[in-house]
């Protein structure tokens, strides 16, 4: 038998590397739901800032750069936040959509002793330097049916019948400036052309509208002058006021005394047979009430003695301030571009062409005070204006503003397609003597330009300076050469 052969030993595989079994993620408790504080009560917010980090702009009393100025609040959005002086606050608004919405708004009024939350709380006071400005009895700061009751007595006589009939006289007294301004310039001698004929052709007329005796004629207008100038100090703001109601008490007496065919004469009528007796009490504070007296108390009460001599004012300073400063600054346009000039000469512009730019460009009266919110109001894209706040129109810088003329904003174009502007304002306080002033100007420029057709600057124009105001805007000095 044969042995068994030995059998090979059976190879055994390494036994596998023992694998890691994962360790399994531990099994947290979910985190808890964190627990928020209740919302707070929304709390009313009466003064929200557009910029909440941004000062409001001091407004230069001065009128140094009224241009400037406007620039600067149109970067702030469609109102800003200014200071007055005291350290008074108050909006301006310069967008002329917002403008037009506002002056037309219900909401918003005139009158300072109801709606101006400074003023009712005694932070304006007499000696404040804008006092006057915000305090008279008249239709300037009338509110609802008082402002319409005031308005009907003046405005009968601004018709464009009755001021069409002016036309002959105001033709007159500009031939007789004309006259007198080539004897003062003869032999190659500069003249004050704002002195000498832009201040005294409205100034004329107004003075003969309003009957103002010859003898009450100077301080009348210097004390309306010093009004406008609003660097004036505190002191001399309050006695410059005393003053001016004084010469006005004056013009009323005179008046009574030897009534004439005049505006004057016919508002005393107006006090005196129809307002006594019947409510119009000597201290009425004027302005307000409309909103509480029915249709036929507004129609009733008429002039109390306070709204007489304030209406006279108004009348008087607005009919002739803002003509000044067009016609200086119409000329002033014209005499700076002789390319613009030269289009009116070739007719391939016109007179009223030059009017209504400079109306827009040059605005005469830069800055309107002052409305305030009757509520609070928000403006699409802007703040929201308090209840009781104060409100400034600035008409210079809406004139100006490039989402209405594009980017020649800034530039004087007598070709300029659309020349709209708010330098009379608009709604129900638009200016009842806008169709005068344009009349005076579309006579007065065109017998200037003709008369003197060599007519120019007597200094670099860089030399003019401003009136002293952020009211006004105008020249204090414009020489010229007539020959």
């Amino acid at each position: 038998m044969r042995e068994p052969q030995p059998q090979p030993e059976p190879q055994l595989l390494p036994p596998p590397e023992p694998q890691l079994l994962p360790h399994p993620e531990p099994q947290l408790p979910p985190p808890p739901e964190p627990q928020l504080p209740p919302p707070p009560e929304p709390q009313p917010l009466p003064h929200p800032e557009p910029h909440p980090e941004q000062d409001p702009i001091v407004i230069d009393l001065s009128g140094a750069d009224i241009h400037g100025e406007g620039a600067r609040l149109r970067a702030r959005g469609p109102a800003a936040r200014v200071e007055l002086p005291g350290g008074v606050r108050a909006w301006s608004v310069t967008s002329p959509d917002h403008l037009k919405r506002l002056l037309t708004d219900d909401r918003v009024s005139k009158d300072t002793r109801r709606h101006w939350a400074a003023f009712a709380d005694g932070r304006i006071r007499p000696d404040w330097p804008l006092y006057i400005w915000v305090t008279t009895n008249s239709m300037a700061t009338g509110y609802g049916r008082e402002h319409a009751r005031l308005r009907r007595l003046v405005a009968a006589s601004f018709t464009a019948r009755r001021t069409e009939a002016l036309r002959p006289r105001i033709e007159a007294i500009a031939a007789g400036l004309l006259d007198d301004l080539a004897a003062a310039g003869a032999h190659g001698r500069p003249v004050d052309l704002r002195e000498s004929f832009a201040y005294p052709v409205p100034l004329r007329v107004i003075n003969e509208l309003m009957g103002v005796p010859e003898r009450l004629r100077p301080e009348l207008r210097r004390t309306v002058d010093a009004m406008f100038d609003t660097t004036n100090s505190p002191a001399a703001a309050e006695t410059n006021t005393a003053e001016l109601r004084a010469v006005l008490g004056e013009l009323v007496r005179a008046k009574r005394a030897a009534p004439a065919d005049d505006l004057t004469s016919a508002l005393i009528a107006a006090r005196d047979e129809e307002g006594a007796g019947d409510g119009a009490d000597d201290g009425a504070q004027g302005g307000g009430g409309g909103g509480e007296e029915g249709e036929g108390d507004s129609r009733r009460r008429r002039l109390s003695e306070a709204e007489l001599v304030d209406t006279l004012l108004l009348m008087f300073g607005a009919g002739h301030e803002p003509t000044v400063n067009l016609l200086d600054n119409a000329a002033h346009a014209l005499l700076t571009r002789p390319r613009q000039l030269a289009l009116v000469r070739a007719g391939r512009a016109t007179w009223h062409d030059v009017i209504e730019e400079t109306l827009r460009a040059e605005t005469p009266v830069a800055n309107i005070l002052m409305r305030y919110a009757v509520e609070d109001i928000r403006l699409d894209g802007g703040p929201v204006i308090g209840k009781g706040d104060a409100i400034i129109a600035s008409y210079a810088a809406a004139g100006r503003h490039p989402a209405l003329h594009g980017e020649s904003a800034d530039r004087f174009d007598v070709t300029r397609a659309d020349k709209e502007h708010l330098a009379f304002g608009y709604g129900v306080h638009y200016c009842v003597g806008a169709p005068l002033a344009r009349l005076e100007a579309a006579v007065a420029l065109p017998m200037l330009f003709d008369r003197f057709p060599r007519l120019r600057l007597a200094v670099p124009a860089a030399e003019l300076r401003p009136v002293s105001s952020f009211i006004a805007n105008g020249h204090e000095r414009l020489p010229v050469f007539t020959s």
